[in-house]
């Protein structure tokens, strides 16, 4: 007999992971499955606003960054120190989406360790998650577990969302590669533990950014972009060698695709709804995605709290439309913003000549660290809009 359950979760990331997490805690049946071993490439930053919203424990920030350096095509850099005392959190994400994981766990989730293979249903119309376990035989049949609720935060290319949701299939994504290197003990002495590099550098990355990044005793190096043919591993090869890290150990090497918008439709209007990457909520220009994906993860578990409540499937549009009325204009403003200046080293030179600014810096901040546009000062924004019209028309020099 075939094991049944309220929600299955596919995908055992910072979405998955926090979904689970709230709906166990809220008295659901819950069986998250993830594969073993699996470590996104990223960056790692996460802002105070996760750490508060979600109760990260200190012990888990293995560095504090106090600053950011952006690079432009001639080498030009412009420091961003954060003014007002805070800092951005870094994590390694093997030790942080484990600890999401485990919490789940300690919450009433059940974990399984498997790889995800079709969505099926029974006679009556029930969903059916097929997956093979771990260390199965080849020859062994698929595991399968029947839900109520199939929540796919299985990554940009959601196996979950191309069998279940329109358009999921039509993702589109940027290629992120990164290498984890020791921390340089002398080796490089540009290279700063508390200060995040952004190189907005057409040789490094068309159409993205390439970055270094502190984790405490190791460094996260590197570049995404959409262009096929480019290569990553070429282009933080070149980064490494320009900074030193090139002769620093090499840990190891992980890339993924990058969502950069988020779907039109995050559920199949009866019992799928995806979270995560699997629903496209990573931030276009910046590629910032965990608090997004934590953020959409508890949005997913309150759409299937209240679907498995009253079992109306139209709860499960409340996710995207939470989340797009508390984001979508920041995903809107930061899409423009990456379409702009980052297609060409010219507008990418004056990019970084307007992060100069003081206002600038201090309302990116201010809004990156809580996580929401900033209101306060409208003269600020003001003063902004006619420093971008001047660079824009050429009227102020890169």
């Amino acid at each position: 007999m075939t094991e049944s359950i309220d929600v299955v979760v596919v995908g055992g990331g910072p979405a998955g992971a926090t979904a689970a997490h709230d709906l166990a805690r809220q008295g659901r049946s819950v069986l998250l499955l993830d594969k073993a071993g699996r470590i996104k490439p990223c960056g790692g930053a996460i802002p105070p606003r996760l750490i508060r919203d979600f109760d990260i424990p200190a012990a888990l920030i293995v560095a504090r960054i106090t600053s950011a350096r952006m690079v432009a095509p001639s080498d030009h850099a412009v420091d961003m120190p954060i003014d007002t005392g805070g800092y951005v959190g870094m994590v390694d994400r093997d030790a942080f989406d484990e600890f999401l994981r485990a919490r789940a766990a300690e919450a009433g989730a059940l974990r399984r360790t498997g790889t995800f293979e079709t969505l099926s249903r029974d006679p009556d119309g029930t969903a059916v998650v097929e997956y093979r376990p771990k260390d199965a035989p080849d020859d062994a049949p698929p595991a399968r577990i029947r839900a109520r609720l199939v929540i796919g935060a299985d990554g940009a290319r959601s196996g979950v969302g191309r069998q279940a949701v329109p358009g999921a299939e039509k993702v589109k994504c940027v290629f992120a590669y990164h290498e984890i290197v020791a921390a340089p003990q002398g080796e490089a002495p540009a290279y700063d533990a508390n200060r995040c590099d952004v190189y907005y550098q057409g040789r490094l990355s068309p159409d993205f950014y390439a970055w270094i990044f502190p984790h405490g005793d190791k460094v996260s190096i590197g570049t995404g972009s959409a262009r096929k043919g480019f290569s990553l591993r070429g282009s933080v090869g070149e980064l490494r060698a320009a900074t030193g890290l090139d002769r620093v150990r090499t840990l190891r090497r992980e890339g993924a695709p990058i969502p950069l918008k988020p779907l039109r439709r995050w559920d199949n209007g009866r019992d799928v709804l995806l979270a995560g990457d699997a629903a496209g909520v990573v931030a276009p220009a910046s590629g910032e995605g965990i608090y997004y994906a934590m953020l959409c993860g508890r949005l997913a578990a309150e759409a299937a709290e209240e679907f498995c409540t009253t079992g109306d499937a139209r709860a499960l549009r409340l996710a995207r439309k939470r989340f797009m009325k508390a984001h979508g204009r920041v995903f809107w403003i930061l899409g423009i913003m990456q379409y702009f200046w980052y297609s060409s080293d010219r507008r990418r030179e004056k990019f970084v000549k307007i992060c100069e600014d003081k206002d600038v810096q201090r309302l990116t901040w201010q809004s990156y660290m809580n996580k929401e546009l900033v209101r306060r000062d409208p003269m600020a924004h003001v003063r902004i809009f006619f420093k971008d019209l001047a660079h824009l028309f050429g009227l102020a020099r890169a």
